[in-house]
């Protein structure tokens, strides 16, 4: 019989194990270095396991960035819809959030992963776990594998392997990055790995991240300039933290405001503190005269800025602009923020760099390796959270795992 060694236990890995056990005539053995199975998956789905998106396929392709041409392939054989059919064959419902996410019906990641590997065991694969890869036994082939165990150094030979290790983030979750020089070793092109969806460090005062990490900062617009000319304006909510910001806002931007500080070292948001109100409004309410009002209660009664707001404008404005309505109206507007650096790699929810895909051919096998298939997060690309992620991830796990069919 025949025998595909697939390694890693995420998404990408289960989806590849899942095609390839389909024939039942090819032995597969999955390998993860964690005890259990799919870690970062779940804890992916702590808040709601968001597993795609339902908004229109092309604006779904656009989250892809620079990437979207690689991607595609692999997304067009396998959907956000086809995505739901396949969560729902699993006997798990589905629904559209109000902002276009979809979820499990139950919003939780453990019933759909225990569904997913009880179909698996069903299909005959095997799992071992505390298997960590480290390498290749052999210099001239990519088929036999090594891995440290509990019990010492084991070798395994395949017919094919699918590699599914993931990035470089969460590195307690699995995803550790250790598979980069070893492929680097072998020739492979593999883009340096960098913190996606990240958070930023912005260099608070002890006063002002000592009162106000943790605080979301909510109804408000960011805007930037962009390195090609023009600015780039996005509404939603950040959190401030003990050394900047981050949040959804802030990830669904971190790709580009990352390579902008790699440029310039660091790049300035401006934050609309108020952003349903025009500046004209703003700046009549705050040149009323507040009496005997401290400025936070005028602050708050004539334009609605309390909180981690005013913290903000306290944080970052001299003293003296806060008796100059214009002024004060001008930053309320557009509070200039700037950031000095993205968060370190094992913080980030995502990673990007990878295998380049040249190294690829168009079912993921490395074209130096013949019979060493690439997917998930260990690809080079990047998407922001909202379902695109993970929905990338299945689907080139899925190509992956028919590609070494192809091949066998």
């Amino acid at each position: 019989m025949r025998t595909v060694a697939v390694i890693g236990g995420g998404p990408a890995g289960l989806m590849a194990a899942e095609i390839l056990s389909q024939p039942g005539d090819i032995k597969v053995d999955l390998y993860d270095a964690m005890p259990t199975l799919g870690r970062k998956f779940l804890m992916a789905g702590k808040g709601g396991l968001n597993i795609t998106h339902s908004e229109p396929y092309l604006k779904f392709l656009s989250r892809y960035g620079s990437h979207q041409s690689d991607i595609k392939p692999m997304l067009d054989r396998f959907t956000p819809e086809n995505l739901r059919e396949w969560v729902e064959q699993l006997g798990v419902g589905t629904f559209v959030g109000s902002s276009g996410r979809v979820f499990p019906t139950d919003m939780k990641a453990a019933p759909l992963l225990r569904a997913w590997l009880r179909r698996l065991r069903e299909s005959g694969v095997e799992f071992h776990n505390r298997y960590s890869w480290t390498g290749w036994l052999s210099p001239e082939s990519g088929l036999a594998l090594c891995f440290q165990t509990p019990n010492g150094m084991r070798y395994v030979h395949a017919d094919a392997v699918v590699l599914a290790l993931g990035g470089g983030s969460w590195a307690r979750l699995g995803s550790t990055g250790a598979w980069v020089p070893l492929l680097r070793e072998r020739g492979i092109p593999v883009a340096a790995l960098k913190p996606a969806n990240c958070g930023f460090d912005v260099g608070w005062s002890e006063h002002f991240y000592n009162r106000f990490a943790g605080h979301p900062v909510k109804a408000l617009s960011l805007s930037f300039g962009h390195a090609e000319g023009g600015r780039i304006t996005q509404r939603g909510e950040l959190m401030v933290t003990a050394s900047g910001v981050e949040g959804g806002l802030i990830y669904s931007l971190s790709a580009i405001l990352r390579e902008a500080i790699a440029t310039s070292g660091s790049v300035t948001i401006d934050l609309d503190l108020a952003p349903d109100q025009d500046i004209s409004r703003l700046v009549d309410r705050l040149s009323q005269a507040r009496g005997k009002h401290s400025m936070a209660s005028h602050l708050r009664k004539r334009v609605g800025i309390d909180g981690v707001k005013a913290g903000l404008l306290r944080e970052i404005l001299p003293a003296s602009d806060f008796n100059d309505p214009v002024r004060l109206g001008t930053a309320i507007k557009a509070l200039p923020v700037k950031l000095i650096a993205a968060r370190p790699l094992d913080e980030a929810i995502s990673s990007a760099g990878g295998i380049a895909f040249a190294a690829l051919n168009e079912q993921l096998m490395l074209r130096a390796m013949p019979g060493v298939f690439c997917a998930g997060e260990m690809l080079d690309w990047e998407a922001p959270t909202g379902g695109y992620l993970l929905t990338a991830c299945l689907a080139t796990g899925r190509a992956a795992g028919f590609g070494a069919l192809a091949w066998l």
